[in-house]
């Protein structure tokens, strides 16, 4: 039987390893209040199971399940929403009100990744996409209050990233929950004093202006931690927040200036590798450069494709 990887994060929050590609590459996020539980997230239909492993460990009867909310709908972060809201007869589903028609008809989603990579690929990485009633689907207003047995969540549109993304503020625990907005800092890149992160700038919806004030809009909640869905509790956000700001105007300042090269994703690819696995390597000397590539050459293949076509817009 495959192992559930969940952690406590306190405020009675549960940071769930959704086994999306390898451990620690996705979380999702089970939050309990009183007699009710919200979850932040969703992963794949594969991730399915290692939430209600959670919920049975703890207790909790599907029933009591009040919200889903994935911050935007690429699969990672939404691809078991319809499985889940199939299971938990009380949720409701709060997603951006762009994102709402692909939730009540994923075919859109399913071709657009089909398309990529292929039925099989897709089979494997995410499962049947299951659709969800419109009835059943809260289409969130920008600084709309979610009551969680008197438990506030405040979500807030945040572009950048993609034009549907959200971000969900916890009054209680001051932490955001921020999807793909505030970037990716995988446990393996948290060192002895420091910790490095970087940002998504993946296809197709990237755009710099809109992601640095979305990052902006975070931060002047003066936050004391943020949920990354890649990966677990980043805390003293505040540490982060130039580093990640600059970092995104130097990816597009790397990108003007190499976007004519003779191969200019292959270039662009080259620079930020050789800049983030330096970073890496700072953190964590004693990493390897094979285990740099393992870790980030993912991440750094579609950042530089989010790049390209940004500028080619």
């Amino acid at each position: 039987m495959e192992k559930t990887i969940y952690s406590y994060l306190r405020h009675g929050i549960t940071c769930i390893d959704s086994g999306y590609i390898r451990p620690n590459m996705a979380a999702i996020y089970l939050i309990e209040h009183k007699s009710d539980v919200a979850i932040i997230e969703t992963g794949t239909n594969h991730s399915l199971s290692k939430v209600l492993a959670v919920l049975d460990k703890k207790k909790i009867t599907h029933s009591q399940v009040r919200y889903i909310i994935p911050t935007h709908i690429h699969l990672d972060h939404a691809g078991g929403a319809g499985s889940m809201m199939k299971l938990f007869p009380n949720a409701q589903l709060i997603v951006h009100p762009r994102a709402a028609k692909h939730m009540t008809d994923p075919s859109f989603l399913v071709k657009s990744v089909v398309d990529v990579y292929g039925l099989e690929k897709f089979n494997a990485l995410y499962g049947e996409l299951t659709p969800i009633l419109d009835e059943n689907i809260i289409k969130a207003e920008d600084n709309m209050v979610i009551d969680l047995s008197g438990r506030n969540f405040h979500i807030r549109y945040t572009p950048g990233h993609a034009e549907h993304h959200i971000c969900i503020w916890d009054e209680q625990s001051k932490g955001w929950f921020s999807g793909d907005t505030f970037g990716i800092s995988y446990p393996e890149m948290i060192g002895l004093k420091t910790r490095h992160i970087i940002p998504t700038t993946t296809p197709t919806q990237f755009n710099p202006e809109k992601l640095l004030n979305s990052i902006n809009l975070l931060m002047s909640y003066e936050p004391e931690c943020i949920y990354l869905t890649h990966f677990g509790l980043l805390e003293n956000p505040q540490d982060h927040y130039e580093i990640l700001s600059k970092t995104i105007t130097e990816y597009c300042e790397i990108t003007q200036a190499n976007i004519k090269a003779l191969s200019p994703e292959e270039e662009i690819n080259k620079i930020i590798s050789e800049i983030e696995y330096t970073n890496l390597f700072k953190v964590r000397p004693n990493a390897t450069l094979k285990e740099a590539q393992s870790l980030l050459g993912l991440d750094i293949n579609l950042n530089t494709q989010g790049l390209c076509y940004w500028l080619n817009q």
